[in-house]
């Protein structure tokens, strides 16, 4: 019987210790932050493989990016996917930079026009130092 409770106890506070996790501010933003993540991975990666690629292949004379190839023998070397995935990488790299630039930009200026307003028990405290400087200087 104290087996028991001693199992009961211990999810119990394992789920307690859980939903205190989950209810934390960043592991909500994490979550948004991924899952916006996702979708505009996807709209960049549509952005280079349906327009952007397409016009590179056109000045390649008509053959894709990714179609690049070269055969030795009977092996096949696709360089052009690679290549491919590094424009994706760094277009993706650069927007993501480019949104953080922004963000931060909008986020300094909303910090800043914001103004520190102390409470009365700090404006006390702030007092009462400057009152004991003053009595030690005197002596």
């Amino acid at each position: 019987m104290e087996k028991k409770k001693k199992q009961e106890n211990f999810f119990v506070k394992g789920a307690h210790e859980f939903r205190e996790f989950i209810n934390r501010g960043n592991v909500l933003d994490m979550a948004v932050g991924v899952i916006m993540g996702s979708a505009f991975g996807k709209i960049i990666s549509s952005f280079v493989n349906d327009l952007l690629m397409p016009a590179i292949g056109l000045l390649l004379g008509g053959k894709g990016v990714s179609d690049l190839s070269i055969q030795i023998n009977n092996a096949k070397i696709a360089y052009g996917a690679c290549i491919q995935s590094i424009l994706d990488f760094l277009i993706i790299s650069f927007c993501v930079f480019l949104m953080v630039k922004i963000f931060s930009k909008f986020h300094h200026k909303k910090n800043s026009k914001e103004e520190v307003v102390k409470s009365e028990e700090v404006l006390l405290l702030e007092e009462i130092r400057d009152l004991l400087k003053k009595q030690e200087k005197k002596k």
